[in-house]
């Protein structure tokens, strides 16, 4: 299939659907609206997994099936997109839990139409991010991103969703603010003018240490660093994630715990490091240091809610401090400039973004088995829950086959990034190591007094007990596909895996070689200016 009609497919056909969906469709035909825009979904997924098993090249380390066209010319932004190692997993990711939230979008009553055309356009934007190549492209998927994901909190969200919706806005926005700072940077220190938005042609640059000047790299890391941590999230910059989604629907806390804090992760490895790869080393103890906060304080956070889906929001800060400490442990010998332990920095680059994939799976089963039991009894009180597992075994069962997956059980998927990050960390520092891996103790604490208090216990001690009825098939169908994906990950993680190393290699590699150029370049001048 022709390269450039495939990957524009991907972005583009959920929003065709939408247009479709906006203009010809009658709002009072809900069902019809639900269903179309559920196929339009499926399509998109069905595309990727085209683009992976007809047109991906597993072994292949370099960026395939490359798109450029001219858009604005006289600036040099190019329609320029591709995929290699680092991203098709995330476009999968992607395709498959827009089109299992959609499957969850029934549970939506009010505005379907408007529902519906905001998630579709949201998908385009998620798309836009995973696969554009030049910097401004990318910059504006960021950006069409964030109004369509204000909406769906701010209309359809819960009692405090207008507060949940501006705060996950500004957050947003300011972090959207310094990418753009940086990006200028960038566009106005490369010595071709062309190449000032070209991802490649700027990797390249800061790999020959000639794009920006060591201490300019580090001001541009640390305003690319803010901007992807806010969307991580990591602590300090967290607390917009809460109460987003919390007040969220259901299928739109699902898409932004299983997509959207993946950004953050991507951001970091497919824009920060390589164009900045001496301020990524000079900062590596800081971005060690958070990840290894955000792990503790996220699952000490989770230890004390009382709401069901607030727990599961904080877990989420939790795990996804293990996806930053992988990214960060970039150790070098101060004397030679050369890594350390090279092959395990790449061990844990391959545990975040695995990390990120099984995350997104397991949390987007989670806030969906939070979300079906919301959607009967209309509370997520944990103290009011209880024996839910004898009123209903199969909803009991599936649940907790999803939370042992973020628990990080050895055979489901959770288990499988979260060791190599250890590993890994224990290479950076021993003690850091220690107190990541105790993060593992504090996840099983919360999640197992978690699932005590709903799914065991004598009896269930909430409102509407009348109204805990069995899963119907879709919710089961959702649930089961999760779960399936959760045991596969965990038992068969080379299929990732042998998508993604080729590409980390080769990434981690061109880092390194850049830190070299810009450590050299550092000694020069200091050794003139010393003469």
């Amino acid at each position: 299939m022709n390269p450039e009609f495939l990957l524009t497919a991907i972005i583009f056909a959920p929003s065709v659907g939408a247009l479709i969906l906006a203009l010809l469709f009658d709002s009072k035909n809900a069902e019809a609206m639900r269903l179309f825009a559920f196929a339009t979904t499926a399509v998109t997924f069905g595309l990727t997994l085209v683009l992976w098993l007809g047109e991906f090249q597993s072994d292949a380390p370099g960026m395939q099936l490359e798109v450029v066209r001219e858009w604005i010319p006289r600036w040099n932004v190019y329609y320029r997109l591709g995929v290699d190692g680092i991203s098709m997993p995330l476009v999968l990711l992607t395709s498959l839990i827009s089109m299992l939230s959609m499957g969850a979008s029934w549970s939506i009553k009010k505005h379907i139409k408007g529902y519906m055309v905001l998630f579709l356009l949201l998908e385009t934007g998620m798309m836009g991010v995973f696969l554009a190549l030049d910097f401004f492209l990318f910059y504006v998927f960021w950006e069409v991103m964030l109004l369509p994901m204000y909406f769906l909190i701010g209309v359809w969200g819960g009692p405090r969703k207008e507060y949940a919706a501006i705060k996950f806005f500004l957050y947003t926005l300011a972090g959207s603010v310094l990418m753009l700072v940086a990006m200028l940077m960038f566009y106005f220190n490369t010595s071709v003018q062309a190449d000032g938005f070209n991802l490649i042609k700027l990797a390249e640059a800061a790999t020959t240490g000639s794009l920006l000047s060591p201490s300019l790299q580090i001001t541009a890391f640390i305003m690319l660093f803010i901007g992807f941590a806010i969307k991580l999230p990591a602590f300090p910059v967290h607390t917009w994630l809460p109460d987003a989604h919390v007040e969220a629907p259901t299928p739109i806390s699902m898409i932004l715990a299983g997509v959207l804090l993946k950004m953050g992760g991507y951001g970091i490895i497919r824009i920060a490091f390589p164009l900045c790869p001496y301020g990524a080393q000079y900062l590596a103890y800081a971005m060690v240091a958070i990840g290894v906060i955000s792990i503790i304080y996220g699952a000490f956070a989770a230890l004390a809610q009382t709401d069901f889906k607030r727990l599961v929001a904080y877990s989420s800060v939790s795990h996804m401090g293990y996806v930053l400490l992988g990214l960060a442990v970039w150790k070098i010998n101060e004397k030679t400039g050369e890594t350390m332990n090279s092959e395990y920095w790449q061990m844990g680059l391959n545990g975040a973004m695995f990390q990120m994939i099984a995350h997104g799976i397991s949390s987007a089963g989670m806030f969906f088995m939070v979300g079906v039991i919301y959607d009967r009894v209309h509370h997520r009180d944990l103290n009011k829950f209880g024996g839910l597992m004898g009123k209903m075994p199969l909803y009991g069962g599936l649940s907790a086959g999803l939370f042992f997956a973020g628990l990080g059980l050895p055979g489901l998927c959770g288990f499988i990034g979260e060791v190599f990050v250890v590993l890994s960390t224990w290479s950076f520092n021993p003690a850091l190591a220690i107190v990541a891996a105790s993060g593992v103790i504090l996840t099983a604490g919360y999640i197992l007094w978690a699932m005590q208090r709903v799914y065991l216990g004598a009896e269930y001690k909430g409102p509407h007990p009348e109204d805990l009825t069995p899963m119907n098939m879709r919710e089961t169908a959702i649930a089961g596909t999760l779960l399936t994906l959760a045991v596969i990950l965990g038992v068969v993680p080379a299929i990732m895996f042998n998508v993604m190393t080729p590409s980390i290699s080769r990434m981690a590699k061109a880092a390194e070689a850049g830190y070299q150029q810009s450590a050299a370049q550092l000694n020069q001048d200091e050794m003139q200016a010393q003469r």
